[in-house]
């Protein structure tokens, strides 16, 4: 192998680095969602792939420099069309001309607008044809573009280049051309699947959603329905306030797990203010004892004097946040359990760690909480831990678990502190 097609295959990997980062931008688009990219950053290919190759050539003769910008400015505008067609007509034009050299850069004037011409005509048709066919095509236009630039060059600027140099030139760009369509077209379909991937977890999100709720709402309404069918009947008044008492329990069930699902729909605080943590930990726990004592388990509280500490968000929506962990621990141990609360300030953030003794979890079942109709429990929807993920992260916080099968779980939740609005004032 001589120089010179040891130099042209390093302007090969010149143009597979840029393939290789237009993957990472899609998989960054994908991993963070960012709808911002569009189509333009395309062009980012062909683009530095071009620049590359003529920074890097392989000079031949004085004034003579070939290199392999020709499989760039080809697939560029064959797939982006006769905009960034004419773009890498500008750029390489100009490239060429502050490299020197007169004679390539008369064939370069000739050459590359008649070739790109030719290609914005092509590129609408090329996007619809197999894999097969594009190279079948790519191979085409590098073939007529031999002839053309050998034809220019020796009939017109008496140019004579060895047949050996032309054939080594030629087979290098049809190889190299063949394997950037494939790697280019494996990059588009994984690209495309990702993108399905991505409408396929919505879809599954929102047809969780709608499961769960239709679920949770369509049993309390049957239940309801019944017992009102029921009251038409012919019974004693104290029965009938029996049955409108049930019926009444039940739509009001059926509307806790429409809240739930509002409440996850606009977790933003809509009325934020300054919040004593300690106070509204207290709350949740006041509201939440009696279910614990019906349970036998027994809450201890360790909160320390936070008359300084001060989180912001929505009281109602943080007690509810509370209420919704510490009632899965509750219902996760038996009798004569106990469930630790301890209020921990740690600069910059306030901690909550709910500590149980139930039947812990899994990695598998941590990692899936807060995702919609995932619940370790018979009976649950999923929702309230799904809201409860959703109100902290409103509140700039973090919600971390650790857990142990059969020995408990122990939730974390960390909120930025904030000064209250006298202290400021005294300040």
């Amino acid at each position: 192998m001589n120089l010179m097609t040891k130099d042209l295959l390093i302007n090969f990997l010149l143009i597979l680095l840029p393939i290789f980062l237009l993957q990472m931008v899609y998989l960054v688009k994908y991993v963070y969602r960012l709808d911002a990219l569009k189509g333009w950053f395309l062009a980012i290919f062909p683009i530095l792939s071009l620049v590359l190759c003529m920074l890097f050539p392989v000079v031949i003769e004085e004034h003579f420099v070939w290199d392999l910008r020709w499989i760039p400015f080809l697939l560029g505008g064959l797939y982006g069309g006769y905009r960034l067609g004419f773009l890498l007509i500008a750029i390489t034009l100009i490239i060429r001309y502050l490299s020197g050299g007169e004679n390539g850069f008369y064939i370069s004037c000739i050459t590359f607008p008649l070739i790109g011409i030719l290609i914005s005509f092509l590129s609408k048709y090329y996007l619809q044809m197999s894999v097969f066919k594009k190279n079948i095509v790519s191979i085409l236009l590098i073939f007529i573009v031999q002839v053309l630039t050998q034809f220019i060059a020796t009939q017109i600027f008496g140019i004579n280049i060895g047949i050996s140099l032309w054939k080594q030139y030629f087979i290098i760009q049809v190889v190299g051309i063949v394997i950037v369509i494939i790697l280019w077209e494996v990059i588009l379909a994984n690209f495309q699947i990702l993108e399905k991937l991505a409408k396929a977890e919505k879809l599954q999100i929102v047809s969780h959603l709608a499961a769960s709720i239709s679920h949770e709402v369509r049993n309390p309404l049957t239940v309801t329905r019944g017992y009102i069918q029921m009251l038409q009947e012919e019974v004693s008044s104290q029965t009938k306030v029996k049955y409108a008492n049930i019926a009444l329990r039940e739509l009001d069930r059926a509307t806790e797990v429409i809240n739930d699902y509002l409440t996850f729909a606009a977790t933003t605080p809509e009325n934020k203010e300054h919040l004593r943590v300690s106070d509204e930990i207290q709350h949740a726990v006041n509201i939440i004892k009696p279910l614990a004592n019906m349970n036998g388990i027994n809450i201890k509280l360790s909160l320390l004097e936070d008359d300084a500490y001060y989180i912001i968000g929505e009281r109602k929506k943080f007690q509810q946040c509370l209420f919704n962990i510490l009632k899965n621990g509750i219902e996760s141990m038996q009798v004569n359990g106990e469930l630790y609360i301890h209020l921990i300030h740690h600069a910059p953030t306030l901690q909550i760690k709910i500590q149980d003794k139930g039947v812990g979890m899994t990695k598998e079942q941590i990692s899936r909480l807060g995702e919609p109709y995932f619940t370790t429990e018979e009976k649950g929807t999923g929702l309230g831990m799904m809201v409860s993920y959703s109100i902290i992260k409103s509140m700039n916080g973090t919600i971390s678990v650790s857990s142990v099968k059969g020995k408990g779980t122990c939730f974390c939740i960390k909120l930025p502190i904030h000064k209250n609005e006298s202290d400021r004032l005294k300040n």
